[in-house]
């Protein structure tokens, strides 16, 4: 069995009590970087267990093997360093070759949803579209936001948020008046959330704390 584990993105308190008991009882953890899941056992009182580094550069060769595993009875855990395993780092990867007879899912944080949620923006449809392209296609996505009609959710990092944050400013620069709301740092100590329209968008991106990991939420064009 392959566990799919949510961990904290933050806050330590948000782990559930399942994700506890099922990382106590696993036969080997798969995750991202193994410091970081090193650091949340630890956290947890969790004695050492082995760890499979799973990442963007994991060939095909250690997918087999992780399955491999699996097939004789193992159980194992995939977790990313934060969040749900699966959205925006390199656990889909492996989930997609897993046969689902094989695999649970224990729910639990994901920045994009705690974004979503205290955006006060309606969510009843949404789209996630994850971090934007470094280069090609970037443009071309910003500025299909323009007739987008569901709100739109997607991440940042410290380096390029000012500058997407302009970007996103330019392609929308005809609906002044639709919401953006900014949130740093969700569910840590130094937590912001900064709610802005286009018209004052790239004022908020000069005077927002360029720490930490960011969520952009973007209102509906209604």
């Amino acid at each position: 069995m392959l566990s799919i584990v949510s961990t904290p993105i933050g806050n330590l308190g948000d782990i559930t009590l399942r994700s506890i008991e099922t990382l106590k009882k696993c036969d080997a953890i798969v995750c991202e970087d193994t410091r970081v899941t090193g650091s949340l056992l630890k956290a947890l009182d969790i004695e050492k267990k082995e760890f499979i580094s799973c990442h963007g550069y994991t060939d095909d060769k250690k997918i087999d093997y992780i399955i491999g595993r699996l097939e004789k009875g193992e159980h194992l855990v995939l977790v990313s360093d934060a969040g749900t395993p699966g959205i925006s780092d390199p656990g889909y990867k492996l989930v997609s070759k897993i046969d689902p007879s094989l695999m649970e899912a224990l729910p639990g944080p994901s920045a994009f949803l705690a974004a979503l949620s205290i955006s006060g923006l309606p969510i009843n449809q949404f789209l996630y579209t994850g971090f934007p392209p470094l280069k090609k296609g970037r443009q071309t996505l910003f500025k299909s936001f323009e007739e987008e009609e569901r709100t739109i959710v997607l991440y940042e990092s410290v380096h390029r948020i000012e500058k997407t944050l302009c970007e996103i400013a330019d392609a929308l620069v005809e609906q002044p008046e639709r919401k953006v709301v900014i949130c740093r740092e969700l569910t840590k100590m130094h937590e912001e959330t900064v709610h802005s329209t286009v018209a004052t968008l790239k004022e908020a991106a000069a005077s927002i704390t360029k720490k930490g990991e960011f969520a952009i939420v973007i209102g509906p064009n209604r």
